[in-house]
């Protein structure tokens, strides 16, 4: 993980009145914040997530430390190891973390207005692909790390439950890589197929990473819930509805400077808008039913 500080004074005796208006707020004085992977590398995730966190500490009033992972698994571990307060995680790795510990969606991102997203699999663009994916078999394909929604998850559903095949022997292939790590293989040539999400191939072609024609959509999933905001299980409902009232208050003005490019805030949210990838989850047998 990388990690960085920021320390905030309260922004006005507005804030100040509030926070000691509110004992459970005040009881934690500096909030540990988490990101996943949602940039090429740790440090850029930090400079893209730092003002929307920056923003939250302030109008909470309080100090924070924000930490990225390296991969959508690691998010998850540290909600479930009890070492975040706040953490901004994909579908599948919040479910994964409210599998084992309760941990509850409290906001979900908005992405040019809406909170779904869409996942893909792109090609490479001079393949020959009518049927997906009977045209495909035996040719490389790339999934990204296992705590990924779009990238593992969804694709590893839809192969048993929909494709009934078995990603492994149909295909030469691969998992574990992050999502920008599949889009540089396929573009540059490297491997024929690749999983990633429409959000992330937009985000590379707009910062010129990889250009728009370097490769192709052959296959896109049904709409998914984007990244949640999560809390651990024992949050105060004080903290964690102060928490989901103050981003949900997020415009689409202020989200220009606060939230990387595309995303215009976040809606208040709840587990039953992520019950689509826990059923998932449970049908790729990576999580267990609840007794």
């Amino acid at each position: 993980m990388l990690l960085t500080k920021r320390k905030l004074l309260v922004a006005s005796a507005i804030f100040a009145a509030a926070a000691s208006s509110r004992p459970l707020l005040a009881q934690k004085t500096t909030l540990r914040f988490g990101v996943g992977p949602l940039l090429p590398n740790p440090t850029d995730t930090i400079n893209a997530y730092t003002p929307v966190f920056d923003h939250l500490a302030r109008r909470l009033g309080v100090e924070y430390t924000l930490v990225s992972t390296t991969d959508w698994a690691g998010i998850a571990v540290a909600m479930g190891s009890g070492e975040l307060d706040v953490a901004w995680m994909g579908p599948w790795g919040y479910i994964i973390a409210n599998n084992s510990t309760d941990c509850a969606a409290i906001a979900t991102v908005k992405y040019e207005e809406r909170p779904t997203y869409l996942g893909i699999i792109i090609g490479k663009p001079s393949l020959k692909i009518d049927r997906f994916p009977d045209d495909t078999k035996g040719m490389t394909m790339s999934f990204a790390d296992v705590g990924s929604t779009s990238g593992w998850l969804v694709p590893t559903y839809y192969a048993k439950e929909v494709w009934k095949i078995d990603p492994k022997t149909f295909w030469s292939y691969h998992e574990g890589s992050t999502h920008a790590a599949n889009e540089v293989a396929v573009s540059s040539g490297q491997i024929d197929l690749a999983t990633d999400f429409d959000r992330n191939r937009t985000a590379m072609i707009d910062s010129g990473k990889v250009k728009p024609d370097a490769n192709m959509i052959v296959w896109t999933s049904a709409p998914l819930p984007n990244d949640a905001i999560v809390v651990p299980k024992g949050t105060s409902s004080d903290l964690s509805g102060h928490i989901a009232a103050i981003l949900s208050s997020i415009t689409p003005d202020q989200a220009k400077t606060l939230l990387p490019s595309h995303y215009t805030g976040f809606v208040v949210s709840n587990h039953a808008f992520y019950d689509a990838i826990e059923k998932a989850g449970l049908a790729v047998g990576k999580i267990k039913a609840r007794a």
